[in-house]
């Protein structure tokens, strides 16, 4: 018989045993029964544990050690093209020899092993530390890179290839695992030396003993062997020869992997004492087949590769690459041509003036393209690039960016008065040895005296329009201008419309006569080219296109932006005319009425430029006499026979009214 339960029995029974949710935690309410107990969360962790560990273990077990080595087994060359399609150079090749681990000195074998992975002999093949670390990496969003073993690097060079992923980094460490198992130590050590890139287009240490050295990987000492250890971390950071900053780094690398010898027990205090000098390589080797021209061109298209793509110089050493340049040959060979032809006019053996003559040169389009350059007498000769050097002063024609800074932002002749704006018919004093002021009055250098402007030959112009001013080179009317514009304004714009930042001088009065501005021929054609293009720039670039086994490689292709309003470029642009026309730059005349350009002379006449344009081309060519010994800059005095005293020199604008008039 059943029972029907009522009233108050019916209520105790309910409070006895109330009406519970049984998930995820049975006995407990509210938000207490979300949290999870020990043991669920221990058998969540097992089952993940379990999970991943079975994962691994297929994934282990279907990893193999790859039958076929890297692709520096089957290195290529590569290829430099003109702008017109056709071979200008082939460069690149890998430079790698085998040889046996015996032939490398004990105490070199340790300088890379205490510097990369000093429990080598006795790990399995991997780093359980460094595999922690990398994951964190990946986990933070990271490459995967770094805490590699001597055989993992040995399975990344030969195998896998350098990109950073986490399935190639599980890759490696599978194979370095098994590798462990079936060969000796010694054999990965070998393989590793013979494998691992060094810099300057040498895989494997006896090429780099050779590239740095000089000598037989067997005569390396371990002070040697500490600086091609270094070099494992990156010969583009470490090898001192491509580089200011990259000298220190290497010695201070190398210090700490001989200090990492002493501490393992691998060389010997008093030995570690011995060696307090830096090791310093030779320079390196300049390649075949670079002769003239060409080496200056395939560096300046190998630079821009470097610089504005994802490759790195590793990867350009292992070769492959189509290289499409904007070089154009014809131009290429007029320039060429052009300073050869009067350069050879000068007599270094019967004049002291005429040695130790540099010239730069280079031509570059309104839309950007680095169509021609003239870095020396040959690159084989002197490897430096004069077209991309940054040691000569720019002197007067610099002055074009002082006049577009007025022109574009007016002067300030009272700092409590607003700026006025500037025509090219606003009157300045032209007058020698004039007073230069600033807003607040008379500009006093450090020595407490009152600064004058001078022009050169002491010529006074009286009362001259800014234009005239430019047309004729005035140097006193210049320096004021940019007094009263203000020094970092001119400086803001010479930077839009193409010169480098780093380029500029101090900003003091001389600011405004170039005096310490030393761009490169390349940019100071480029920013000519901002005048002729009616204020668009473009940034200079040397390669248009870039290929790898005909798969195309990105590199970026700048484009044209405003710099200047176009009123104000076409202005400049006029007074450029006027001074081919009947101004300071007339003997650039016979290169045609559409001929726009100006002189460049520093004041202490060790610099001479000149630097204009026809149509849409844009060229610059530099003048100097440089030191060998000091590397200071000589005075031009005398140079080509010109009378002593007079500033400058003729050469610079015959080399570019020869060249642009060149058919």
């Amino acid at each position: 018989m059943f029972t029907r339960h009522t009233g108050a029995h019916a209520r105790n029974s309910a409070s006895r045993f109330p009406l519970r949710p049984a998930y995820p935690r049975p006995g407990r309410a509210g938000w207490r029964r979300w949290i999870p107990s020990w043991r669920q969360v221990l058998g969540l962790s097992g089952l993940f544990a379990g999970t991943v560990t079975g994962l691994l273990l297929i994934m282990y077990a279907r990893t193999e050690i790859p039958s076929d080595l890297n692709t520096f087994a089957v290195q290529q060359a590569n290829v430099y093209y003109w702008a017109d399609g056709s071979e200008m150079a082939r460069t690149g090749e890998v430079n790698r020899q085998d040889t046996p681990l015996e032939r490398v000195p004990e105490k070199v074998r340790w300088a890379a092993l205490a510097a990369e992975n000093e429990t080598f002999y006795s790990d399995s093949g991997i780093s359980p530390s460094g595999m922690v670390r990398a994951v964190v990496k990946m986990a933070g969003g990271g490459s995967t890179q770094g805490g590699s073993t001597i055989t993992q690097q040995y399975v990344k060079n030969a195998y896998l290839g350098q990109e950073q992923t986490f399935r190639r980094k599980l890759s490696e460490i599978f194979i370095a695992i098994k590798l462990d198992q079936r060969m000796s130590k010694d054999d990965i050590l070998a393989r590793y030396f013979n494998t691992s890139w060094y810099g300057r287009g040498t895989y494997g240490i006896a090429r780099a003993a050779h590239a740095y050295y000089g000598k037989d990987v067997s005569q390396l000492n371990p002070s040697e062997g500490a600086f091609l250890a270094a070099l494992l971390q990156g010969a583009s950071r470490y090898d001192p020869a491509l580089g200011p900053g990259n000298r220190a780094r290497a010695e201070k690398r190398w210090s700490w992997v001989l200090d990492r010898m002493v501490a393992i027990g691998k060389l010997s205090p008093q030995e570690r004492a011995g060696y307090t000098r830096f090791p310093e390589p030779v320079a390196p080797p300049r390649p075949t087949g670079l002769t003239g021209q060409t080496g200056y061109l395939v560096e300046t298209a190998h630079a821009y590769v470097l610089a504005h793509s994802d490759v790195s110089d590793r990867d350009f050493d292992l070769g492959g690459y189509q290289i499409r340049t904007t070089f154009d040959r014809p131009r290429s060979t007029a320039l060429a041509e052009s300073v050869t032809k009067l350069r050879d006019g000068l007599r270094p053996r019967q004049r002291e003036a005429d040695r130790h003559v540099r010239i730069g040169a280079a031509s570059v389009t309104t839309d950007g393209r680095i169509v021609a350059l003239y870095g020396g007498p040959g690159y084989l000769k002197q490897g430096f690039n004069d077209a991309n050097s940054t040691v000569v002063p720019a002197g007067s024609a610099f002055t074009p960016f002082v006049y577009a800074a007025a022109l574009r932002d007016g002067v300030q002749l009272r700092r409590d008065r607003p700026r006025t704006p500037v025509t090219p018919a606003t009157v300045y004093d032209g007058d020698n040895k004039i007073t230069l002021h600033t807003p607040e009055g008379p500009y006093w250098d450090r020595s407490g005296k009152i600064v004058k402007a001078v022009n050169d030959n002491g010529k006074s112009w009286g009362r001259i329009p800014l234009k005239e001013a430019v047309v004729q080179s005035v140097n006193t009317t210049m320096m004021q201008v940019g007094m009263d514009v203000g020094l970092n304004r001119v400086g803001r714009l010479a930077t839009q419309a193409g010169l480098l930042k780093g380029s500029l001088g101090v900003q003091l009065p001389a600011f405004s006569l170039g005096a310490a501005t030393t761009p490169s021929a390349i940019r100071m054609a480029d920013a000519y080219a901002t005048f002729a293009a009616g204020g668009l720039h473009t940034e200079p670039y040397s390669v248009s296109r870039l290929t790898r086994d005909g798969e195309q490689v990105p590199v970026e292709r700048p484009t044209a932006g405003r710099a200047l309003p176009a009123p104000v470029a076409k202005a400049v642009d006029e007074a450029l005319r006027d001074a081919v026309r009947r101004g300071s730059a007339v003997r650039a005349r016979s290169a045609g009425k559409d001929a726009a350009g100006k002189t460049g002379t520093a004041q202490d006449n060790r610099s001479a430029w000149f630097v204009g344009y026809r149509g849409t081309l844009s060229t610059a060519v530099s003048l100097s006499r440089i030191d060998p010994g000091s590397q200071e800059l000589l005075s031009l005095d005398g140079l080509g026979g010109t009378p002593e005293g007079q500033p400058g020199s003729p050469l610079p604008a015959d080399i570019w009214t020869r060249y642009m008039t060149a058919r």
